[in-house]
């Protein structure tokens, strides 16, 4: 009788789907920002998908992502169950902190989202055109006060490269660094800084409410939906987009990588993640394995010409 019921334990058993993985996620900056929408998106979709069972988010603010992530590296090695939001704006952050901690540091899983930067003002602003905006930048760089994420990051990079293509001193531009959207928000809406510039989906409500004006998108070609011209259309020559990745903690196996890589494709495969995408204004970009890592390892060397160019990066 033991053997039996036993037996029919173990069978029991072996019939139950494996149970569903919990995660933590580290979005390395202050709530409101990019990265902290698209962990607390991961979050909503991979429970609500029933990917992981439960998934926690936790802040951890500070230059440009790079205390997060030398904290994720350190604390949480070999840990299948950690996860860290990052993308283009930590790539350019290590490089300018000169941040003992890099993405080599983790285990890339995959590229998530793209985003187009926009540049807004207040609605009460008398710029009523990027043209407006770029007269003045030309007359005085420094009276012009530009509101985005952290130093050497996308934001940072975009008004560096719109003074470029202006003509003016990529280096005398006044860029004043949030660590996160939230701050940077209520700074343009302020007042406080002539111009905001970051990923429109950070704007999308405040643009739609009337309360911010957007005077142009940093895409190739005009956006559905975005009221908006490109910066091409204003006449200068740029095109940024910001994207976003997860990682993984460093020392894991590859049975544990392989199966992390598996939850994500699912989450980005879900229709509750594609209805996020829509949502929010994100471009699925989605890239990963070793596609992803040599995608990666590409835009480093580039941000790093990027930022030698407009003098953040000797």
């Amino acid at each position: 009788m033991k053997r039996i019921i036993l037996a029919s334990l173990i069978a029991g058993a072996l019939s139950l789907p494996a149970l569903a993985a919990d995660y933590t996620i580290i979005a390395p900056a202050a709530p409101g920002g990019g990265w902290d929408q698209t962990a607390r998106s991961m979050q909503t979709s991979l429970q609500q998908e029933g990917i992981a069972g439960n998934v926690q988010v936790q802040n951890v603010p500070g230059a440009g992502g790079t205390i997060g992530l030398a904290q994720f590296a350190s604390q949480s090695a070999g840990n299948p169950n950690a996860l860290i939001v990052g993308g283009y704006v930590m790539v350019g952050a290590i490089l300018t902190n000169k941040s003992p901690v890099s993405l080599k540091d983790v285990t890339p899983i995959a590229r998530l989202t793209g985003e187009y930067e926009a540049v807004v003002v207040p609605a009460s602003s008398p710029f009523q055109t990027m043209g407006d905006l770029v007269e003045a930048l030309k007359k005085d760089p420094g009276s012009v006060s530009w509101g985005g994420g952290s130093a050497g990051g996308t934001d940072h990079i975009a008004v560096g490269l719109i003074a470029k293509a202006a003509g003016v001193d990529p280096t005398k531009i006044n860029y004043i660094a949030f660590s996160g959207g939230g701050e940077a928000l209520a700074a343009i809406l302020g007042s406080q800084v002539s111009a905001g510039i970051s990923g429109y989906g950070e704007f999308d409500a405040q643009v739609k409410a009337g309360t911010l004006r957007i005077l142009a998108i940093s895409s190739d070609s005009k956006i559905d939906g975005i009221d908006a011209p490109t910066l091409k259309d204003a006449g200068l020559d740029v095109v940024v987009q910001n994207w976003r990745m997860v990682a993984a903690a460093p020392g894991l196996t590859d049975e544990q990588k392989t199966a992390i890589s598996g939850d994500v494709e699912k989450l980005v495969k879900s229709a509750s993640w594609q209805e996020t995408l829509k949502t929010k204004g994100w471009q699925n970009t989605y890239l990963s394995g070793a596609a992803f890592e040599e995608q990666l390892a590409k835009d480093i060397s580039a941000t790093e010409t990027i930022l030698k160019e407009i003098g953040l990066v000797k």
